[in-house]
C-alpha cells in the first residue's frame, strides 16, 4: 500500500511540476480538430487572424506583436480574433524571460491569444530533460501547424510576418 501511495505522489508532483511550465493546457486537453476552442473567445468578431511565429527572431517576434496590436487598434478588440501560433524555434518567444514578455501580457490582455506547440515543447524536453518555461499567458496546443490548419479551414486569415 505504501508503495502504491509512494508512486501516486511521485506521479502527482511530476505531473504539478510539468504543469508549472505552462500555464495553460485546456486547448490541449479538451482538443478537437473540427471544433476550435478558444482562450478569449471573440462571439462578435466579424474579423479573424491566426499568425505564425516559427523563427528564433527576437526583430520577427517584435513585428508580429506590433501586426496584432495595429490590428487590435483597427478592428476593436470586440470585432476582431487574433491568435498567434508559436512553434519551432519562434516558441522561445514564449519563453518565460523572452524579451517580448511584457508585451505579451499587454495583448493578453485585449484579447490576444497565444499558442504555444506540445510538438517543440517535447523536443525541447527531449534535448533539456524538461519541458520549457513559458509566459502564463501561453495555451498549450498539440502542434502549431496543426492548429493554424484548423483555424484556416474555420475561417481564419493567414499571416507569417
Amino acid at each position: 500500500m505504501k508503495a502504491i501511495q509512494s508512486t501516486a505522489l511521485a506521479l502527482f508532483l511530476g505531473l504539478a511540476a510539468q504543469a508549472a511550465y505552462a500555464a495553460h493546457w485546456s486547448l490541449f486537453t479538451h482538443y478537437d480538430f473540427q471544433k476550435p476552442r478558444y482562450a478569449h473567445p471573440h462571439p462578435f468578431a466579424h474579423e479573424h487572424l491566426v499568425m505564425q511565429v516559427s523563427q528564433d527572431n527576437p526583430k520577427r517576434w517584435a513585428l508580429a506583436l506590433s501586426n496584432a496590436a495595429n490590428v487590435m487598434n483597427f478592428f476593436g478588440s470586440s470585432r476582431v480574433q487574433v491568435v498567434i501560433v508559436a512553434y519551432g524555434p519562434g516558441l522561445k518567444m514564449l519563453f518565460a524571460h523572452s524579451p517580448e514578455a511584457v508585451t505579451i501580457q499587454s495583448l493578453n490582455a485585449q484579447g490576444v491569444e497565444f499558442d504555444a506547440c506540445h510538438q517543440t515543447m517535447l523536443g525541447i524536453k527531449a534535448h533539456t530533460g524538461h519541458l520549457p518555461r513559458l509566459v502564463p499567458q501561453a495555451y498549450v496546443v498539440p502542434g502549431g501547424v496543426v492548429r493554424i490548419m484548423q483555424l484556416e479551414q474555420h475561417g481564419f486569415d493567414f499571416l507569417k510576418p
